[in-house]
């Protein structure tokens, strides 16, 4: 079925909990873009200050003449025009902080509320465990290792991934399905227009309701779903980055959202003594690494659209520039390259293993198993020699099974007691 058909912002001005459902009752509407494709945490640490004020840690300074390692720089960065102004990072990081001073509101709210039993009409409750229904069927048949893991959480939590993951989904097949060379900006825009009416409890269709549920039950943001929208329109209009400032950016829009609106979803774990913001940065960076490596993983197959999603100045400072990347050689001066990017993907996954940690113990699984897997694409890329121009690095079925194991009892670990307490 064409996107279009799907993109077409809902005309229906119901607004009870009660009523989104009767709104998608009448003929069942219900469209299914699934026909290909996929797409789906750090501590603040070695933090610095700026007259009092702490700033995030800047990833962007790899200097590929001097060794290649990364050193933290200020979040600042300076225009051409000599105007300082904040980095993408420190952007970003502004929505971390927002995302969890909204759940801790909502949780004290909810604390100080009479708890009062949902009410239900008639078929409403089997009408949105239809929509549930579909959306595992999704999770199960793109996402099979992280649907396993979704398994171990409360029936409530897992249904609510299902259906983040599937709005998610959706988003990424508008430029990247089957359909995206018809996709315009004005279709994202109604596309926006119809996650605003999903927030408000208007779903359009059997999958958008079961997101407007979950909306309505966890404390869960519209920006971050805006956010991947954005990173939708980048990738319409922009395929290089002169920077990692700007990678960062588009990185989090794709990916880093992702984490931003699950962990609301997979709660932190009672016994955290982590802060909020913590927990948060550190889904948000485990999103970030994932992207990073999709990137590196994708190299060739992005060459051949077109799409060079590495850092324009960081090839000029390995002496590579994009005809090399079309030209999709292996050579001494990519593989030199190549490890420095690897280098900083890790430090990413690295940063972001310790919040896991802080998640519900239901809740640790799931994500661990993505940490870890993606983690070893990278130990793929270079077993492959570093061509990631004609190879696609993946982990095999045999290598996924035992790395279920493994990340399961990387997750059985406590919250660790030495960090910060949680800001209540």
């Amino acid at each position: 079925m064409s996107v279009a058909l799907w993109v077409i912002s809902p005309t229906s001005e119901v607004s009870t909990k009660t009523g989104f459902l009767d709104s998608i009752r009448e003929g069942n509407r219900f469209s299914d873009p699934f026909k290909s494709v996929s797409r789906p945490q750090n501590l603040v640490c070695n933090s610095q200050f700026n007259n009092g004020e702490k700033i995030r840690p800047n990833y962007s300074s790899l200097d590929l003449k001097n060794g290649g390692r990364f050193s933290l720089k200020s979040s600042m960065v300076t225009s051409p025009a000599g105007e300082v102004t904040l980095s993408s990072e420190q952007k970003v990081y502004d929505v971390v902080l927002k995302q969890a001073a909204l759940v801790k509101r909502e949780s004290k709210s909810r604390e100080n509320m009479e708890v009062n039993p949902d009410i239900a009409l008639p078929g409403s409750v089997s009408l949105l465990s239809e929509a549930y229904e579909r959306c595992r069927e999704v999770c199960a048949e793109y996402a099979k290792t992280f649907y396993l893991g979704t398994l171990l959480m409360t029936p409530e939590r897992r249904r609510a991934i299902w259906a983040i993951y599937v709005w998610c989904r959706r988003t990424d097949e508008l430029v990247d399905g089957p359909n995206a060379s018809h996709i315009t900006p004005t279709a994202l825009d109604r596309w926006e227009a119809r996650l605003e009416d999903i927030f408000k409890g208007r779903p359009f269709d059997m999958l958008d309701a079961a997101l407007a549920d979950t909306v309505s039950k966890f404390p869960v943001d519209i920006q971050p779903f805006r956010d991947m929208i954005e990173g939708m329109r980048m990738d319409l209009w922009k395929s290089r980055y002169k920077n990692f400032d700007e990678l960062y950016l588009y990185c989090y829009y794709v990916a880093g959202t992702v984490g931003l609106m699950s962990v609301p979803i997979m709660g932190i774990a009672p016994e955290s003594k982590a802060t909020t913001e913590s927990v948060y940065n550190a889904a948000l960076t485990l999103g970030l690494a994932n992207q990073l490596t999709n990137i590196l993983r994708d190299v060739g197959e992005d060459a051949r659209r077109g799409r060079v999603y590495l850092p324009q100045d960081e090839l000029a400072q390995a002496g590579l520039s994009d005809d090399d990347i079309f030209a999709g050689k292996v050579t001494d001066k990519w593989r030199s390259f190549m490890k420095k990017q690897i280098e900083r993907a890790r430090i990413f996954f690295d940063d972001s293993e310790k919040g896991v940690a802080e998640l519900s113990s239901a809740s640790r699984w799931p994500v661990m198993a993505s940490l870890v897997l993606y983690r070893q694409i990278l130990d793929q890329i270079e077993a492959n020699d570093y061509d990631n121009f004609t190879k696609r690095a993946y982990v095999g079925k045999a290598g996924k099974i035992l790395a279920l194991p493994i990340a399961y009892g990387m997750s059985l670990v406590p919250p660790e007691p030495q960090l910060s307490q949680r800001h209540e």
